[in-house]
């Protein structure tokens, strides 16, 4: 009997509401990235209701939009598009990346650059004309995405973050869009 294998089915998504089953994913896959080491902020994970607090947060921020990697319909992952405030004009023909993430479970099926495509369609869509990121230094599979997508590191930071009292360096990069 020949072996079936399955494709599973992904989706990338711009959120504007979390219902409490995706809140639940959002929450479980971004701990499980932070366990891992994912870069966004966090060492550990933070308390859950802190948490869903975070995610709720971000989805009233003006200046942000989520969006969120699918696996088969569960939230595995996500990125944010953030524009700068409307009080900074100098700024306004860029926007940032930020809290891009896959969960360990979940890597492999190309969420991570659907999710990158997705925040750059979305940002040309907005009229942004350039698209910045940082990175830790420590996170070669995202920055080996970002350079194969056409960011350009123009900068290093050697004491970006601290992480188990070592400091790590931060790397920086732009798009033009």
């Amino acid at each position: 009997m020949a072996e079936q294998t399955t494709k599973a089915r992904v989706a990338v998504e711009l959120i504007t509401a979390l219902n409490k089953r995706d809140l639940g994913d959002l929450c479980d896959a971004a701990s499980a990235a932070i366990v891992d080491g994912a870069g966004f902020g966090w060492v550990r994970p933070p308390q859950r209701e802190a948490f869903e607090r975070y995610w709720r947060g971000v989805l009233i921020v003006p200046e942000r939009k989520l969006l969120v990697a699918r696996l088969d319909q569960v939230v595995a992952g996500s990125i944010q598009l953030v524009s700068p405030p409307r009080q900074k004009e100098a700024w306004a023909h860029a926007c940032l990346v930020d809290t891009h993430f896959v969960a360990p479970w979940a890597r492999g099926h190309g969420l991570a650059r659907a999710l990158l495509e997705a925040a750059i369609a979305e940002a040309r869509a907005a009229s942004f004309e350039v698209m910045n990121l940082s990175v830790r230094e420590t996170q070669s599979a995202a920055i080996a995405l970002y350079e194969s997508e056409g960011f350009v590191r123009w900068g290093r930071h050697p004491k970006y973050a601290k992480v188990n009292s070592q400091l790590i360096a931060g790397l920086y990069y732009s798009k033009d869009l």
